[in-house]
């Protein structure tokens, strides 16, 4: 399959010296299901966030269907390859204020919010119609993890870049949530993701194909 994004020598560094980010190389190709793993502090959220062009980096740069990103084209290419946080950030306001939120900037208006396919998504994850009037507020840490989710499938991007997304579920929903990721792969052969996990079975179940990390570098 032709690879759609790619990384080459990634390296992030603080003023101290310290290095975040070991030179990094990394393809995915389409229909690619990548798993990261490997302790806290080894660099795999800073990798998802430079893939995501979120963070800048030392040295190093991102592709993206075979070309180099210009800064004017930077929001188009986060409609396509789109990063979710394990702690996700939320609007204030109800969590229907915040699955409409995305077709009021301008990369999305001219598409609009699906209330009836966003109801269906909720379902799928234990959710009714009375989920979209909580407010962000009331919610729990899992609860917005699947509100930041539901937010992301709708708008139908090429590539998550996946961070923990299910940290903060309990299993039934971790299972509801990845069943609902990886129909969503199912869906188009040119769709895959890169899932940040810290649980063995999950990385398994989820990848064809497993990387860890290590001190910022990619063993």
């Amino acid at each position: 399959m032709p690879t759609i994004l790619k990384a080459e020598s990634l390296s992030r560094a603080l003023p101290d010296g310290r290095v975040l980010l070991d030179r990094v190389s990394l393809e995915i190709a389409s229909g690619d299901r990548v798993a990261i793993q490997g302790p806290a502090g080894s660099g795999k959220t800073l990798l998802l966030r430079a893939l995501a062009l979120l963070d800048p980096t030392s040295t190093g740069t991102v592709f993206w269907l075979g070309s180099l990103v210009p800064d004017a084209q930077v929001p188009s290419y986060r409609s396509h390859v789109a990063y979710l946080s394990q702690t996700p950030a939320l609007a204030d306001g109800t969590v229907e204020t915040n699955l409409r939120l995305p077709f009021s900037l301008g990369i999305y208006n001219t598409g609009s919010y699906d209330q009836p396919r966003v109801l269906a998504l909720l379902e799928r994850l234990g959710r009714d119609e009375s989920f979209l009037a909580q407010p962000v507020s009331a919610l729990s840490g899992g609860e917005r993890q699947i509100v930041a989710l539901v937010r992301l499938l709708q708008l139908e991007p090429a590539v998550l870049l996946l961070d923990e997304p299910t940290a903060a579920l309990d299993p039934e929903s971790t299972l509801s949530a990845q069943e609902l990721i990886e129909g969503w792969a199912d869906a188009d052969s040119q769709r895959a993701y890169v899932w940040v996990s810290h649980d063995d079975r999950q990385a398994q179940t989820v990848s064809k194909r497993r990387i860890r990390m290590e001190g910022g570098r990619v063993q």
